[in-house]
């Protein structure tokens, strides 16, 4: 069996990015540590996804730095980035449609390994509960598993923090159930466990799921804390709801 993956954490330091004048992030700053669920909310176009792609190399930043552990991350590549230990979903799924189940977790797992590639395989398909679709077209499989085989695919790779973005997007209620279970299970998984970072707009399964919750609104962070704490901070209820007399969910 492999080692674990090594605690790590991710840092963003002062991040700013723009888009034709339009600044979609300013400032930026938050740390996601392995074995921590952060949720990162905001309303539409406050810069979540943005923020995304600027931790695993998709954009550069026009100012900041991203850095894993101990190594500077901000200039490179998103291959290299996902070598080094990122691994990321997206809001629209990103599967090999024509591949099985099997051979798109097989080729996550091709990227860090190449001995014992059956057994890493088989393992990540029965944790995940894939093992009945092993032979499946991934374009075929109902909508809730896409989303299930996409995380397990990503964690193939061994990653030190995982990015989820939009992970819910799409599912019924019941579906969602069980994507938190899912995601939690990861959290507590001795052998593939390690830091989350995830966007969803289900308010609920954010409180639910997430430790510590870190709030954007226009680019700017407003608000960072627990659950509890964010639901109830004034600048997250008007940002959602335009006033301060509600609570959020």
């Amino acid at each position: 069996m492999a080692d674990s993956p090594a605690l790590s954490d991710v840092r963003v330091i002062n991040i700013s990015k723009s888009f034709s004048g339009l600044q979609a992030l300013s400032k930026v700053s938050l740390t996601v540590p392995t074995g921590i669920i952060w949720g990162l909310i905001g309303p539409n176009g406050s810069g979540k996804t943005t923020l995304l792609n600027v931790i695993s190399g998709v954009l550069p930043p026009d100012s900041g730095e991203v850095w894993l552990s101990d190594t500077n991350i901000t200039a490179l590549a998103s291959d290299r980035i996902a070598r080094l230990g990122i691994a990321r979903t997206f809001q629209t799924i990103r599967l090999f449609k024509r591949l099985t189940v099997s051979e798109n977790v097989e080729a996550g797992v091709m990227t860090v390994e190449r001995g014992a590639i059956d057994h890493r395989v088989a393992d990540l398909l029965e944790r995940f509960g894939l093992t009945e679709w092993a032979s499946t077209p991934a374009g075929s499989l109902p909508y809730g598993i896409q989303r299930r085989l996409e995380i397990a695919r990503a964690l193939g790779t061994r990653p030190k923090i995982l990015l989820l973005d939009e992970p819910a997007a799409g599912l019924n209620e019941s579906e969602s159930e069980d994507l938190l279970s899912v995601i939690q299970g990861v959290r507590s998984d001795k052998e593939y466990g390690c830091g989350m970072l995830v966007i969803d707009h289900d308010l609920r399964l954010i409180m639910r799921l997430c430790d510590q919750i870190h709030v954007l609104n226009e680019g700017r962070t407003i608000a960072e804390g627990t659950p509890q704490e964010v639901r109830n901070h004034p600048a997250v209820i008007e940002a959602y709801l335009g006033h301060q007399n509600q609570a959020l969910p």
